[in-house]
């Protein structure tokens, strides 16, 4: 009787660099080289501390092929916005240094619990955040968005990812204890084509310190230009850790009211406003979404307090393009599996879509 034996070696790299030997990708994204000016990846984090009083937002964005034939490396740009009660939301350029390998709960191998660093600050060092992450809980399904034709994204996303150490605000330096998101997005689009997105997410910030808040939420809903039927939405829901319903689609319904006052949006980074960028359409204040999936229901209720206005060029326009992140209060309440729930926390909401002349 022959004998099959197959030999699989693991990496023992923990970066980036796709070892060969490994079985698959190291993470947090495929062996395949961006070769189109649309093309894209990010990795996408957003905390809030426990208190509430302080929140973080960063993306290390990868953005097409090299500029130059005689270049090695994909265009790289990293952005951190901070924000503290007491003295609002400050933003590093599109320039900020980060920390390598690039933290990312998609990475393998990752141990499940163990600490790594994350530490972000623009060239000035303010802002500045050095940290320690890790995560209590598991991904969600990856989903995928097509639209114009020829473009598309695909992302996943994570909640329950704790967080550890200081930020740099100015002159002020605090320790901080965060719960967030992280996510990882890949794909080939333009931003004008994208049309509108919101999304969002939840967190129960009263969970022990390491273990998966006990419930959270998260949302998304994207609207192309190219027409209704290429929208997407969906509502995620955790417990424990554990992804325990997703709500398609048809199961999603939106509803806003109100608008933020423009005294409340702060535009970042700061040299967009030195360039007669004409401005957004106004952010809703309120943000009520509702999923239904048989006897399982999910109520995210969220309040807008402040935001941020992140100012993106396009690659294919002169009209620029707006991701506004606003910071508010969130009750969360719902059934499921006939286990009632509801939380009250912190929520970050996205509001994005093209500027106006209005």
């Amino acid at each position: 009787m022959e004998v099959l034996v197959i030999m699989v070696s693991f990496s023992a790299d923990k970066g980036y660099s796709n070892h060969p030997t490994g079985l698959g990708p190291d993470g947090p994204f495929p062996r395949a080289a961006l070769t189109h000016h649309l093309d894209r990846r990010w990795l996408h984090y957003a905390f809030l501390s426990r208190d509430g009083k302080c929140a973080m937002v960063a993306n290390a964005a990868w953005l097409g092929p090299p500029l130059k034939s005689c270049d090695k490396r994909e265009r790289f740009t990293t952005i951190l916005l901070l924000h503290d009660d007491t003295q609002g939301w400050h933003a590093s350029q599109f320039n900020a240094d980060i920390s390598t390998p690039h933290w990312s709960a998609f990475a393998l191998p990752h141990a499940h619990d163990r600490p790594a660093r994350l530490d972000i600050a623009a060239p000035t060092k303010h802002p500045k955040v050095a940290l320690k992450l890790w995560r209590s809980s598991r991904p969600c399904t990856s989903q995928s968005a097509f639209f114009a034709q020829h473009q598309h994204l695909r992302w996943q996303s994570e909640t329950g990812v704790y967080g550890s150490g200081e930020i740099h605000i100015g002159k002020s330096r605090k320790n901080v204890e965060f719960v967030g998101y992280h996510e990882r997005v890949r794909g080939r689009w333009g931003w004008p084509d994208l049309g509108e997105w919101v999304f969002g997410f939840a967190n129960d910030l009263n969970a022990p310190p390491g273990k998966p808040p006990e419930w959270s939420g998260v949302f998304t809903f994207i609207r192309p230009v190219s027409g209704k039927a290429e929208e997407q939405a969906s509502f995620m829901l955790w417990r424990k850790g554990r992804l325990v319903r997703h709500f398609p689609r048809r199961n999603v319904s939106f509803a806003v009211r109100g608008s933020l006052s423009r005294d409340d949006v702060t535009m970042v980074p700061s040299l967009p406003g030195l360039l007669g960028t004409p401005a957004a359409s106004m952010v809703p204040r309120r943000l009520m979404i509702t999923a239904i999936l048989g006897n399982d229901h999910v109520v995210l209720d969220f309040d807008g307090e402040t935001a941020a206005r992140i100012v993106i060029p396009s690659e294919t326009s002169y009209k620029p393009f707006s991701v506004h992140e606003v910071l508010g209060g969130c009750h969360m309440h719902g059934e499921v599996n006939g286990e009632k729930f509801q939380i009250e926390t912190r929520g970050i909401v996205e509001f994005a879509g093209g500027a106006t002349h209005d």
